[in-house]
């Protein structure tokens, strides 16, 4: 090689390596994608197609890790999903009408609506660790990172189960049919739905730190790490609160009849029922980005870091998206 040659390369080089450096920093600049998403690779449109049978009635769903799981109330029982290609691991018995589900980082917690019951299932492979008493109607579960915590429907309060042996901690006092409940780190929400209000307890006693008005029906909530988000199924629309004081810091409207919600690390999505649609909203402030079909009557969602799995109540189906 030249001398000459030899000495034209690192030049050339370094006039490349300016030229990436400035596209890369042009394009990140000037993308309309969410660069908070890097990691999770979920800048793609959502996909539509992609759906997986499951059991009758299927109201609820949670992430382990690495696979869902779907309670169906018409066979009282839990079916287990592979995340990656949606197949069938297993099906296992729990309670009456299966509702409301949670993972504790080990073990699945299922709320039984109808025998009043929360039913432990080992997330390795299904077998049940036991079964626990609680309140009328269970439906909403949360796990706090050492305890289980369940809404109560039918009696308006909330009970605290220690997560290792089902001990019953404690019963909290809210507001009217609570149906939903989230912890943002430190607190409990729990989604009145009867009273149209969100109350907000101290999670490691229980107390009581306020009531907060959001529109008709709510139900489902998620935290996005600052604010604590709540579809409203009579208004249409989702309301944003402030998880310091409850303030509400926004009201956004969404499909019809919205009912779940859950967070993807930049953007809320909100479950629409009776529209059979999911709506994509920028937490930042709520502007709509996308509205995606699913299957028919969605109720829950829940995000696997990749993926929004919608469960649809009315075909018995899960929509990957």
């Amino acid at each position: 090689m030249s001398k000459g040659l030899r000495s034209a390369l690192p030049a050339t080089l370094a006039c490349m390596l300016i030229a990436v450096h400035s596209f890369a920093q042009g394009g990140v600049t000037n993308s309309s994608k969410n660069a908070q998403q890097i990691a999770a690779l979920h800048w793609y449109g959502a996909n539509q197609t992609t759906t997986f049978s499951v059991g009758g009635f299927a109201m609820g769903i949670a992430y382990d890790g690495a696979n869902l799981w779907v309670p169906s109330e018409t066979t009282n029982s839990v079916m287990k999903l592979r995340a990656n290609d949606g197949a069938v691991l297993g099906s296992f018995a729990v309670g009456n009408y299966p509702d409301g589900i949670a993972y504790d980082g080990a073990n699945m917690w299922v709320a039984n609506a109808n025998d009043n019951t929360v039913t432990k299932l080992r997330g390795s492979d299904g077998t049940t660790l036991g079964t626990f008493n609680t309140g009328s109607s269970p439906s909403g579960v949360a796990f706090d990172g050492a305890n289980i915590w369940v809404a109560n429907s039918g009696v308006n309060y909330v009970t605290k189960f220690r997560a290792s042996d089902g001990t019953v901690l404690g019963n909290y006092l809210v507001g009217a049919g609570p149906t939903h409940i989230a912890f943002d780190g430190t607190n409990i929400w729990v989604s009145n739905t009867s009273s149209n209000t969100v109350t907000k307890l101290l999670g490691s006693t229980g107390a009581t730190l306020g009531t907060f008005t959001v529109g008709g029906n709510p139900r489902a909530l998620v935290f996005d790490g600052a604010s604590i988000w709540v579809p409203c199924s009579l208004t249409n629309n989702v309301y944003k609160l402030n998880a310091n004081n409850g303030s509400v810091q926004g009201k956004y409207a969404v499909g019809t009849t919205p009912y779940g919600v859950t967070f993807d690390g930049a953007n809320i999505w909100v479950v629409n029922f009776a529209s059979s649609t999911v709506t994509k909203l920028a937490s930042s402030n709520g502007a709509v980005l996308g509205t995606y079909a699913t299957g028919v009557g969605p109720e829950e969602a829940t995000f696997d870091g990749t993926y929004i799995w919608v469960v649809n109540v009315n075909d018995s189906t899960v929509s990957k998206l």
